[in-house]
Order: C-alpha cells, then structure tokens, then sequence
C-alpha cells in the first residue's frame, strides 16, 4: 500500500473535479454505448462492418513536436496494430489549430479521417474569428483521450527560479517579460491570462504555431516564459535545457516533487490541466465511432502506451462518446467565463 503505481499517483495531480470525470467515464463508457438503441445500432454495425479497409489519417492540427503531436505519435501506431491500417499522422498546423480542424470537419465522414486536439478545440470557436465550425455539432465526439498537467518553464540559465522571481521582474518592467503560448486559445494561453490577472502583471501573450517553436524560442532566450503541457515541455526539463518554476495541477507531481504547484506559488486555487481528445466528422456512423472509442481505451491500456504517457504524467480515459460529449460542454462554458473575466478579445 505505501508503493503508488505511476498511475495513481498521476491520477492524485488532478482535481477532484477531474477524478470525478475519468471515473464517470470509465464505469459509464461501457453502459453508455447500450443506450442507442438495438435497431439502429444494428444497421449501422451491419454497414460498416468491413471499416477500415484502408489507411486511416490522423490529423494532428499543430506541426511536430508539441504536446498534442507527442499524445499522437504515441497512440497511433497501437491503433494501427489493433486495427490492422496504417494510422498515417497527418500535422496540419495554422491558426491556432482551426485550419486542421476545419479540414476534418469537411472531411467524408466514413472513419478514414479524425481529429486528435486538445482542449483548444472547444475554446476556439468563443476565441477566434476564423473558427466557424460549431464545436458541439460539427464534429462527432470519439472519446477523451486523458489529461496531463501543465508546466511553466523557462530558460534553463536564465535569472528566474521561481514563479515570484518572474512575477517580480514582469511588474518591474510591465511589457518586458513575455509569455509564448503554443497557440492562442490553447490551455497555456488561457493559463498565462490566469496568471497575468490573477497576478495583475502585463506580460505580453505571443502565439505561435505549436508547442515546440514556442519552447524553441523560450530556449533561445526570445521569450521569457512559457507553460506548456508535460508531453512537450518535461523532455526539455529532464534534458537540462528548460527550468521548471511550478505546475499547474492541484498537487505536486511525482515526477517532478521539487517543483511547486502555481497554487502554492501564491496563486490559490490554480488548477490548470490540459485535456485531449478525439473527434470525427459529423454524420459519421456510430458503429465506426464505437469502434474508434473502444480500440482508443484499449491502446491507452497496453503497457508500452501506458508507460509512456505515465512519463509525461498523462493520465489516460478513453471515455464514452457521450460522456465526452457532456464533458466538452461543460468546458466550453468553463472557458467562457473564464475568457470573459480574463478580458480575452477574440483574435482576428
């Protein structure tokens, strides 16, 4: 009882809110995908029985080296084993993940082409201009993949240890010290307006077009600081090449003991996770869509997956595509009040 597996321990980060979700979810995505009906559950399984006979694209709306590549890269060769067709990954980054989003949304909606984004998918449409897609009727949701905390980070060498040591210097030269955002939008953005309100400093939010060239940049010494999900921002940690000043979660994670929460770096109540997902066009069929979400739940189970997402702190789901439906509608409204109070104009 005292050795935690890496799971639980990951699992302990999240808020209680958070547990609440991924054991809904887990006891619901078995009984939730009785409740269709047998009739039509029947005709579409019968259609689509032979899915898929071909290679099946992954659209990753961000270029390689980001969080949302890393989760990904990681489930989709489990998938094509299980499916027996090549998962081909397919980046298709720009504005803020909306041109890759609006592709899959165009897309046939026959199982070939899917959506793996982030929680960036559901804010966008309250955020942007450029997102005309519906977030919770142009797309089928598949399943919540998990969720991961959120580190900030910054230069390795550069003057900063702790989170008051940036807070400090932003409100000793407002405008100077700069935050990169992987896109705007994107669960660091909305992050890094927390921090700046809650700390009422002006640190400028700069987006970029994915993860990696953000932290690039914060490695290069352009920009001051970042926060950015563990998939794409702990291996830059581990490899002494970022610093990691908190984390976003309600607790410490076990990866990382030594590094405060932004809770307890004098910000109360800071819980900030980064959550992924699956979706598919809508009108596709639900026997493909039951199909997708059952085989997803099954990859993130494989010990080869599963460790490697628990060494990112990932925690993983695979919940039902109700269950997922219900919880993007109650994050969109999170992020709704929180944009508004915030002040987030929507970009252009």
């Amino acid at each position: 009882m005292a050795n935690k597996t890496m799971e639980e321990k990951n699992t302990s980060a999240l808020s209680p809110s958070r547990r609440a979700w991924m054991q809904r979810g887990l006891i619901l995505s078995g009984a939730a995908m009785l409740a269709t009906g047998a009739a039509p559950r029947a005709m579409a399984a019968a259609a689509d029985t032979a899915w898929p006979t071909g290679p099946i694209r992954l659209v990753v709306p961000f270029p390689p080296g980001g969080s949302v590549d890393t989760v990904a890269r990681t489930l989709g060769p489990q998938l094509a084993t299980q499916l027996g067709q090549p998962v081909i990954i397919e980046n298709r980054p720009g504005a803020s993940s909306v041109m890759g989003a609006q592709h899959v949304k165009q897309s046939k909606p026959d199982g070939y082409t899917i959506l793996l984004n982030a929680s960036l998918q559901v804010a966008n449409p309250v955020l942007l201009t450029t997102a005309t897609y519906d977030a919770l009727n142009d797309f089928v949701p598949i399943t919540e993949i998990g969720a991961q905390p959120q580190l900030v980070v910054v230069r390795a060498d550069g003057p900063y240890k702790t989170m008051a040591d940036l807070v400090d210097d932003a409100r000793k030269r407002p405008r100077h010290v700069t935050w990169a955002i992987a896109a705007f939008g994107a669960a660091g953005h909305l992050a890094c307006a927390l921090v700046n309100v809650q700390a009422q400093v002006d640190m400028p939010i700069i987006p970029y077009k994915g993860g990696g060239p953000a932290l690039m940049d914060v490695m290069g010494g352009h920009v001051s600081a970042q926060i950015e999900p563990m998939a794409s921002a702990y291996p830059h940690v581990q490899a002494g090449k970022l610093r990691a000043l908190a984390v976003t979660s309600a607790q410490r994670l076990a990866s990382l003991p030594d590094v405060p929460t932004v809770a307890e770096s004098g910000f109360p109540g800071f819980d900030m996770p980064s959550w992924y997902g699956l979706w598919a066009p809508a009108g596709t069929a639900r026997a493909i869509v039951d199909k997708l979400q059952a085989e997803t739940a099954k990859a993130l189970k494989v010990p080869a997956v599963a460790e490697k997402l628990a060494g990112i702190s990932f925690i993983p789901m695979g919940t039902s595509p109700e269950d997922f439906a219900k919880y993007s509608a109650s994050e969109l409204e999170k992020y709704r009040d929180l944009i508004n109070k915030a002040h987030i104009k929507a970009d252009a």
